[in-house]
């Protein structure tokens, strides 16, 4: 695919994906970085044919916070996540960012404070396979102008997407320009990572992200991700079953889960 067409296939993207939210005012944000990030009273959700509840009684992320939600496979590790990033909504409690509870919130609303401030690294990366890594790694700034102007605070937008895939491992040119497709999976992973980190979002949610790498790598990525978290006062929710991730993170908690 030539510039042209390439520029004129992500314009389209945009077009189709950029949410037509209406904007959660700044001014009823937190300011303060040692605010909760994000608060969870009470959480509880079962889909229809389960006979597994999701149950949370109380959750409080802070700026800089590392946390491991662990739980066995079928725990509803995946449905928790969108259930703190208001992609699903709880039945039961009330979960919180910044202040604002997604119930409380029009799905306009939703999707503006998400596109703001939640950063996602999904099981299955979720890149866009015919753009390149540099190109998945600016998605975020298309659709949210905040993370915008975030990530260009210390210069230009393609610098500091740049800088996040080389601070990840992949500093060299022909990676950062190569398509999503033809990466491998733990160049895919570090490419999510730098997708979900641009902008300095206040909060990042990561699913499984470790489950296809072995002990070494896990472990080197899992601290170039902290690092580039840190610096950005961003905190990390991660999901996993592997309990070798453990010494990893500052905070733990177990999903238990209970019968309907």
């Amino acid at each position: 695919m030539d510039e042209r067409a390439q520029a004129a296939t992500e314009d389209g993207l945009e077009a189709s994906l950029a949410p037509r939210a209406a904007r959660v005012e700044a001014s009823s944000l937190p300011e303060s970085p040692l605010t909760s990030v994000l608060q969870v009273k009470g959480l509880s959700f079962a889909w229809p044919a389960s006979s597994f509840r999701i149950a949370i009684t109380d959750l409080d992320v802070r700026s800089n916070d590392h946390w491991m939600l662990e739980g066995p496979s079928g725990s509803g590790k995946s449905t928790l996540l969108q259930l703190l990033g208001g992609v699903l909504l709880p039945q039961r409690g009330d979960v919180r960012m910044l202040g604002q509870g997604w119930s409380a919130l029009s799905a306009a609303q939703r999707d503006r404070l998400r596109a703001d401030h939640v950063g996602f690294i999904f099981q299955q990366f979720n890149l866009v396979p015919y753009l390149s890594a540099l190109d998945n790694v600016l998605l975020p700034c298309r659709f949210s102008p905040l993370r915008r102007q975030a990530a260009q605070s210390g210069g230009g937008l393609v610098d500091e997407a740049r800088r996040l895939l080389a601070a990840l491992g992949l500093g060299a040119k022909d990676l950062q320009f190569r398509r999503a497709g033809r990466l491998s999976v733990g160049q895919q992973q570090r490419v999510a990572a730098a997708r979900a980190l641009i902008g300095k979002p206040a909060l990042v949610l990561a699913d499984e992200p470790t489950s296809a790498l072995d002990a070494d790598n896990r472990d080197a990525f899992l601290q170039l991700l902290f690092s580039e978290a840190r610096s950005a006062n961003t905190a990390i929710v991660l999901v996993s079953h592997d309990a070798n991730l453990r010494p990893h993170f500052e905070r733990h908690l177990r999903l238990e889960g209970e019968p309907c």
